[in-house]
């Protein structure tokens, strides 16, 4: 298996991209494709030992940056990092692709380049959440603000694909993110989604909360960009202010300092349940390929660990049950 990565994207690029491509090409035994610089790239992998790892460079003499927008950048950096790699699966040299660059550049190349799966309008963003239960996955987290009812029911068929193939769920509960469980609850839009999805072959449980999201109680959860991006980087931060508050408690008096280290395993373990790097990255459903879009801020477990991701989903055919499944979704 070959995975292509943007070697260029991200704020520690092309350190971070990397090294966490060599701890997957030696963990996983996949082919790693580096796409970049290959002056920089040549340079960086110096400084590890590689032998008997399948490493390749591909050249790309441009780089997307974060500030950049989108669409002009498509247009006028055909030959960058992102553009080359989404090639290299398009072309059948690589099976997937994985960024941590500007998010909006890997979106609408991907979309472009790649084409969306039979029956698709719009890809979404899932992302994984941890819960008191096992982890559920949200979409979308992004890449669609104004949705329609039909919208929301593809990205239902997708993430209760996801949930089944890759976090193991049989039969997954999906839920409709909205502000009350009554099926009158919500905008025009959730209420109308609500109607769609209930008549559907999904196993759908209703709309749960904001309170709701992290009990659970469901394994799939949908709702449109707008809502679910705010809801993840709301989340983003509340992780993080945790991580900082905890830190400075226990690190304030000495007994608490002496109880951390007693329970420094308990604190570790809890600590990678909320650590999106776990996950590395977040599929982008309904493009006609795998397309991973990483943090930007991500580490090279992060980049790691979005490989696993690719892998998973390549080797479990998730794009084609996707197909299948969005064809006998209203019954």
């Amino acid at each position: 298996m070959r995975i292509a990565i943007d070697a260029m994207g991200g704020d520690n690029a092309p350190q971070i991209n990397v090294a966490g491509a060599i701890e997957a090409a030696r963990a996983y035994g996949v082919e790693i494709i580096l796409v970049g610089d290959s002056f920089s790239l040549r340079r960086e992998l110096l400084r590890h030992p590689v032998s008997n790892l399948k490493i390749t460079i591909e050249p790309a003499s441009q780089i997307i940056s974060m500030d950049d927008s989108p669409i002009i950048a498509l247009r006028q950096k055909k030959d960058s990092s992102i553009t080359r790699a989404i090639y290299l699966v398009k072309e059948g040299k690589a099976d997937a692709i994985i960024s941590a660059g500007n998010t909006g550049a890997m979106m609408a190349a991907s979309k472009v380049i790649l084409g969306t799966l039979k029956r698709v309008d719009r890809p979404a963003i899932a992302a994984i959440f941890p819960t008191l239960n096992e982890p559920c996955v949200i979409l979308d987290v992004g890449a669609n603000v104004d949705c329609k009812p039909q919208h929301l029911l593809q990205f239902a068929v997708m993430g209760s694909i996801y949930a089944r193939y890759i976090l193991g769920k049989e039969s997954p509960r999906l839920g409709l993110l909205s502000i009350g469980e009554e099926e009158v609850k919500g905008n025009e839009l959730t209420r109308e989604a609500y109607k769609i999805l209930r008549k559907s072959s999904l196993n759908f449980a209703g709309n749960v909360e904001g309170r709701d999201i992290f009990k659970g109680e469901v394994d799939v959860i949908v709702c449109d960009g707008f809502v679910g991006n705010i809801v993840l980087k709301s989340s983003e931060s509340m992780a993080e202010l945790f991580d900082v508050v905890l830190k400075e408690e226990l690190g304030s008096k000495t007994r608490y300092r002496v109880g951390a280290k007693l329970c420094s395993k308990a604190l570790k373990n809890f600590a990678r349940k909320i650590d999106y790097a776990e996950h590395g990255g977040a599929p982008l459903l309904g493009v006609d390929g795998v397309s991973i879009i990483s943090h930007g801020r991500s580490s090279a477990r992060a980049i790691k660990n979005a490989i696993r991701v690719a892998k998973e989903l390549v080797e479990k055919k998730v794009n084609f049950y996707i197909g299948e499944n969005l064809a006998s979704a209203i019954t």
